[in-house]
């Protein structure tokens, strides 16, 4: 299969903070699914929280990933213009922002998060919670002398409908949007785009044909697929990976400074990095340093652990 016919993956980093080695693993699995098929892979910025993001952490995080082995074919900080940095898309989201509004689907929420919370109950054991729909009847009126109190963020009422896919790593999957999502923003009060729209709307002007990323958003993907269905757009497939977790089993974050790559790349070389994270993903049977090319022949989703993965203490301690 060559790259013009192959899929096409995506590195999609929130240049937030240093990347951290759940970043890591979760670029190393999608470029090995794409580059073992002989596709493509992109580096897009999601970079559209302009007061989180900064732009040093994006040429870091491409440093980074060269420095792993981590190549891609189009994209990243510096191609046509800023295309691939969300907070240039600006623009594309608006249009596909108006055919929801054309479509009567959008209305505006002036709910606060405390609101939201004590309005409604977590869902399953995930700890989210499924917008009751307080907003989405307003008159004219109430509207209008809310906005004078608030500006509202944008909500899309979504169909009492299953949405089933079958996802790479975990299996079928199905969810109820109205039972088990809700209607959800796809603008915020501030004017940013919100996530599901936003990449929704890149994946498939971008083309990528395959997504890749933690199992903490496999919940996402039906209100994605929906939304590529209701653009007319196709859909991808999507593959989720069991997270990486700290010995305490506290979930690595950005914000918490943890294993970022850039401490670890003084104390490790890359082939003991990827080695370190192909034997605690399940990628290969004993630890042992290796370069990420090297694992491209025998790459196999059925080889990745499901459930989340604690790293070994040695990360912490040399």
């Amino acid at each position: 299969m060559n790259k013009e016919t192959g899929p096409v993956g995506r590195f999609a980093p929130t240049p937030s903070g240093r990347m951290h080695l759940g970043n890591a693993l979760c670029s190393l699995i999608a470029w090995l699914s794409v580059r073992q098929a002989g596709g493509r892979m992109i580096l897009r910025i999601e970079d559209l929280d302009t007061e989180r993001s900064n732009f040093t952490f994006s040429r870091e995080i491409e440093q980074e990933l060269c420095w792993l082995g981590l190549d891609w074919d189009e994209g990243g900080t510096d191609a046509d213009g800023h295309r691939y940095c969300q907070s240039h898309r600006t623009a594309i989201y608006d249009v596909y922002f108006e055919k929801l509004r054309e479509k009567g689907l959008l209305y505006p929420c002036f709910c606060s998060r405390a609101e939201l919370h004590a309005a409604s109950a977590p869902h399953r054991s995930d700890g989210r919670f499924i917008y009751e729909g307080r907003c989405r009847n307003l008159t004219p009126e109430q509207i209008e002398e809310k906005s004078r109190v608030r500006l509202p963020a944008w909500r899309v009422r979504v169909p009492d409908r299953e949405i089933r896919f079958v996802d790479l790593h975990y299996g079928e999957y199905v969810e109820n949007l109205v039972q088990d999502c809700g209607d959800f923003v796809v603008r915020r009060a501030d004017g940013v785009y919100a996530y599901q729209l936003a990449v929704s709307v890149d994946d498939a002007r971008m083309g990528v044909t395959e997504v890749v990323r933690g199992n903490d958003l496999l919940s996402s993907s039906p209100r994605q697929i929906w939304l590529h269905e209701l653009f007319g757009f196709p859909v991808p497939r999507y593959g989720h990976i069991p997270l990486l977790l700290a010995p305490d089993g506290r979930r690595l974050s950005k914000r918490d400074g943890d294993i970022d790559i850039e401490t670890l790349s003084t104390k490790f070389t890359p082939e003991e990095i990827v080695g370190m994270l192909a034997f605690s993903s399940g990628m290969i049977e004993k630890y042992e340093p290796v370069k990420a090319q090297e694992l491209i022949e025998t790459f196999s989703w059925e080889k990745i652990r499901r459930e989340d993965v604690c790293l070994p203490q040695m990360i912490f301690e040399r």
